[in-house]
């Protein structure tokens, strides 16, 4: 059956994200067709719903296709899903310098995506030559517009005095604020100061949030962590990250 769609539900992309939700393969239908019609938000959600498969028939090469025609129209997020294809061969070889190029066009643009991204391969030395320092820079940008994961590893540069004067307060500021952003990693890196300062309660809490939102890499090392932990309650955490890796394996 078929759906007749009105010309502003077609073009007005914050009413086709609400669509996704009530009904993915009417909204897949319109996105497609604003998309068609060169609305550029709407190219950008259509790579997204292609590459999640959500709504219309999962099509990775398609869906970098529209990324990379939504980012030749300026779309930065789509830009710097060009780069995440690119960067883990979704739709195309694995391709870390042509990553690296959309990452920088999206990150000197101002996207905290594409910074974050950026920052990322510049620390590892994937597709770029390695510069920890320079790293430390666009993730600053990145955490200073709120990106939660960059706002972490700030802190950590922070703590461990790379690239940067130390600073504990300083660090333990930008773990708040990306554990408060809901970052796991920051969660994690956060209720470890607070464990230090015997504030165990508080480090409890954010331990179960990390908890319930790491995947399988994250738990598997912290679950290590943990266990080598000197206060009881904290050691104990152990188990249960344990076996919430072991359900997601």
């Amino acid at each position: 059956m078929g759906f007749l769609l009105r010309r502003e539900e077609v073009l007005d992309v914050e009413q086709l994200q609400r669509m996704l939700d009530d009904s993915p393969v009417r909204a897949a239908q319109a996105i497609l067709m604003a998309a068609k019609e060169g609305v550029i938000d709407a190219q950008a959600l259509l790579g997204q719903i292609l590459l999640d498969g959500r709504g219309i028939e999962r099509d990775e090469a398609l869906a970098l296709r529209w990324f990379r025609i939504a980012a030749k129209g300026g779309h930065l997020m789509a830009r710097n899903m060009a780069g995440r294809c690119l960067e883990q061969g979704w739709g195309c070889a694995v391709d870390e310098r042509a990553a690296a190029r959309e990452y920088r066009l999206a990150a000197e643009a101002g996207l905290d995506w594409g910074q974050y991204n950026y920052a990322n391969l510049l620390a590892t030395g994937r597709g770029v030559a390695e510069d920890r320092a320079q790293a430390l820079v666009f993730y600053r940008l990145a955490a200073e517009q709120g990106h939660a994961k960059s706002m972490n590893l700030v802190g950590r540069y922070l703590e461990d005095g790379q690239f940067c004067p130390r600073d504990l307060d300083a660090a333990v500021e930008w773990y708040r604020r990306s554990a408060q952003g809901g970052d796991f990693r920051g969660q994690f890196s956060y209720a470890a100061v607070l464990a230090d300062r015997a504030q165990t309660d508080e480090a409890l809490d954010w331990l179960r949030k990390a908890l319930a939102g790491g995947n399988l890499k994250f738990l598997q090392t912290a679950q290590k962590t943990l266990a080598a932990a000197n206060d009881p309650q904290i050691r104990a955490m152990a188990d249960a990250y344990r076996q919430r890796a072991a359900s997601l394996s």
